[in-house]
């Protein structure tokens, strides 16, 4: 746990796990309508949360000034803050997370091949169910694709390579699936709560919490490129993707093959792979819902 780093006394440790442990008696009473899904990522967010709050209380009696502690309770006070964050707060941070990872990464610039392909397969797609999109491509080998709030898509030219137009354009919608199911809201919401859980670290160790702050969004940008969805929401995005395709009268088939040759490609290595079930169980799946 962060808080061992920060000062080795067991009573912040068990602080932790006693509060947790609270927590969990009482979670599943209070939400035990919604999905499993939701439950989990909520609880992860609420315990880091719990644990920014903790850490900078730990701190309290380490601290130079009001300076030090403004900043740790200020970084609880975020953590706090992810569990309520609004839409229009999620649209607003996953913005400034794709700004940042845009900046990270190697963008196709618009007389690139890959960026004018890209622009081929969107066209017509600048919004989808009340979602203003943005499309760019990402020069990398990686084999990915993701979605944000915000209406940002990005491609990496390493799935490209691998696709055709339509298998393509089932993996964006796949993704835009997992942004109009309100995935990406919780995984954005628990990375900003452990956000806020490093950002009380540092504060209660005297660390310089502004410059954590301003990597705060890279953070952020990270674990949304790479979030981990579980197997339901998995398959919903897929049911989702398959019903864009429909909308836009493209070929069904090609929700079966690209799940086919991510499949083939190995699995396990970044997120789009290391789904359960596994791309070939969910291409099964497809393939009878097409039939």
């Amino acid at each position: 746990m962060a808080d061992a780093k920060v000062r080795k006394d067991s009573r912040h440790s068990f602080a932790y796990k006693s509060l947790t442990s609270k927590f969990d008696k009482t979670f599943c009473i209070q939400l035990s309508n919604q999905s499993i899904d939701g439950v989990c990522m909520l609880k992860n967010t609420m315990a880091a949360a719990c644990a920014a709050a903790l850490l900078a209380c730990a701190g309290c009696n380490t601290m130079s000034g009001p300076s030090d502690m403004s900043a740790a309770m200020g970084a609880a006070g975020k953590g706090l803050k992810a569990v309520t964050l609004s839409d229009a707060e999620v649209a607003q941070v996953a913005r400034q997370a794709a700004a940042v990872s845009d900046k990270e990464n190697k963008v196709a610039p618009a007389g690139n091949a890959y960026a004018q392909r890209l622009n081929r397969i969107v066209a017509g797609l600048q919004a989808e169910d009340g979602l203003a999109l943005n499309f760019k491509v990402y020069q990398s080998a990686e084999i990915n694709a993701f979605a944000m709030a915000d209406g940002t898509v990005r491609v990496y030219s390493g799935l490209m390579d691998k696709m055709t137009d339509d298998e393509v354009r089932f993996v964006i919608g796949h993704e835009i699936g997992h942004v109009k199911l309100g995935h990406s809201k919780k995984a954005l919401q628990a990375a900003y709560a452990t956000s806020a859980a490093r950002d009380a670290a540092a504060a209660a160790g005297n660390a310089a919490v502004s410059v954590l702050s301003q990597s705060a969004l890279g953070d952020i940008a990270e674990a949304l490129v790479h979030a981990q969805f579980s197997q339901s929401q998995e398959s919903d995005s897929d049911a989702y993707a398959l019903e864009f395709m429909k909308r836009k009268k493209y070929n069904l088939q090609a929700a079966v093959t690209a799940l086919r040759k991510l499949q083939s490609e190995g699995g396990g290595e970044h997120s789009m792979f290391s789904s359960h079930p596994a791309p070939g169980a969910r291409a099964d799946k497809i393939a009878a819902l097409i039939k």
